[in-house]
């Protein structure tokens, strides 16, 4: 079996159709090879004058239609200190503008807060909300944001992370409509009975196999022993369980009532159960655009909407509405005003980048897309502290968020470097973070 990627496989073919290479031009850019995770790899576009040498011929191309001037120094600077790239040095035909900034805030809380203030106070400058994005690394990071925006009543769309249907909580949503709907699913029943408390997958396996022996009765389930710590959410579960599945029950409020069975469940599994919520709403809402359950359950297999922002359809032209993106999703756009959330070590670059030089090096391509996105504003956003999770919900324990790596100092002199909760009067009035000098060893002398 060949076991090569299908890029690479793509790359052959070409090559084989043009050998010598003649007539043949590539356009790329490799500054913006950021999809090994789809197999995608940044040789075939590094290695391309080689395979057709000496013929080949590189032409650069380095007038830039989009960014003002600072904001593709500071995205010069970056990628100077990169590896293995085409070496060009990007000039804005639009001139000079504001320097873009780097904004140090507390924590995720104070960074929300920070960016939905800067985001009102540029519309009320006349910079539409759809002129503006917000841009993360992984699809979670915008959880509190997103509940603050909620908060203000901002309207915003969402593009990139996790598929709808791939999110755990939907999963677990539909494999209950799924068992519902056909009692002999064991891979939904499975998963449905592990959402209980006390119940792993050998006392799961168990429960399917006397449910099979019972002829699938709702009842037997019902009177099946289970551990001590599930004895309180058996009975809802399997009585919610032999309502919708049977026979003739009315489909109409069935998502609801299993909503209700579940969000106890999410509130204890997942973590931002808040946010969450959103998908689950946006599930019951599309529930009532079918008329059976089989129908529901059936097209969502066959036919799945690509994000929670699929199910509210199109915004129309005259909405507006600010503009939540992963990274990668964002590439080939631009906006008027960039946000880009968590700018630290151990995001970018990712802790799962460590260790290999060439996953670094997409790293610093992925924060360079992040940074070209700006038309005119940017801002690079890196909060002080982490809470760590899975603690009491009284609990403080927090890490120190470091500056990424990739904002050397000369990279950092790009950059107007501010703190937030500082007075502004526009883009690029933040003062830079600098108070007063102390001299702390003197004043401890003097205590003594």
């Amino acid at each position: 079996m060949n076991t090569r990627t299908p890029i690479v496989v793509q790359a052959e073919i070409l090559l084989r159709l043009k050998p010598d290479g003649a007539g043949l031009t590539v356009v790329g850019d490799d500054a913006q090879a950021i999809y090994s995770f789809r197999a995608a790899s940044i040789d075939n576009i590094l290695g391309f004058p080689s395979r057709f040498t000496p013929t080949a011929r590189v032409v650069t191309l380095e007038e830039n239609y989009r960014s003002t001037q600072p904001v593709l120094d500071a995205a010069n600077t970056l990628m100077a200190e990169g590896a293995r790239q085409y070496r060009k040095h990007l000039h804005s035909v639009r001139g000079s503008g504001a320097l873009p900034q780097y904004v140090t805030v507390l924590d995720e809380q104070a960074q929300a807060i920070f960016v939905a203030d800067c985001v009102l106070e540029a519309r009320e400058r006349g910079v539409d909300l759809r002129r503006q994005a917000v841009l993360f690394r992984n699809a979670d990071h915008s959880d509190v944001l997103e509940l603050e925006l909620m908060r203000r009543n901002i309207p915003y769309v969402k593009y990139g992370g996790l598929k709808f249907l791939e999110a755990a909580h939907v999963k677990d949503l539909l494999a209950l409509l799924r068992w519902a709907d056909n009692p002999r699913n064991r891979i939904a029943a499975f998963r449905v009975l592990q959402l209980l408390p006390g119940m792993g997958p050998a006392n799961a396996q168990r429960a399917c196999e006397a449910f099979e022996a019972a002829a699938f009765s709702w009842l037997a389930l019902l009177a099946h022993p289970v551990p001590a710590a599930t004895r309180d959410t058996w009975g809802p579960l399997t009585r919610l369980l032999a309502d919708i599945g049977a026979e003739n029950a009315p489909w109409e409020g069935q998502v609801g009532r299993v909503r209700q069975w579940y969000e106890p469940q999410l509130e204890r599994l997942y973590e931002a159960a808040h946010a969450r919520r959103g998908d689950l709403d946006q599930l019951e809402r599309l529930s009532q655009q079918h008329l059976t359950r089989e129908t529901f359950v059936t097209e969502l297999t066959l036919d799945p909407p690509q994000a929670t922002g699929d199910l509210a359809g199109d915004p129309l032209l005259d909405e507006d509405y600010l503009v939540l993106s992963t990274v990668h999703s964002a590439k080939g756009q631009e906006w008027e005003s960039v946000h880009v959330l968590n700018v630290t070590d151990g995001t970018f670059p990712s802790e799962f980048a460590a260790g290999r030089a060439e996953l670094l090096e997409e790293e610093r391509r992925l924060l360079y897309v992040a940074m070209t996105r700006a038309r005119t504003e940017l801002r690079l956003i890196a909060p002080v502290r982490f809470y760590v999770t899975q603690q009491q919900g009284t609990g403080d324990r927090y890490v120190h968020g470091a500056r990424s790596r990739f904002l050397t100092e000369p990279v950092m002199k790009r950059f107007q470097r501010v703190t937030a909760g500082e007075t502004k009067e526009g883009f690029g009035a933040l003062k830079a973070a600098e108070g007063p000098r102390i001299d702390v060893a003197s004043r401890l002398r003097d205590m003594w």
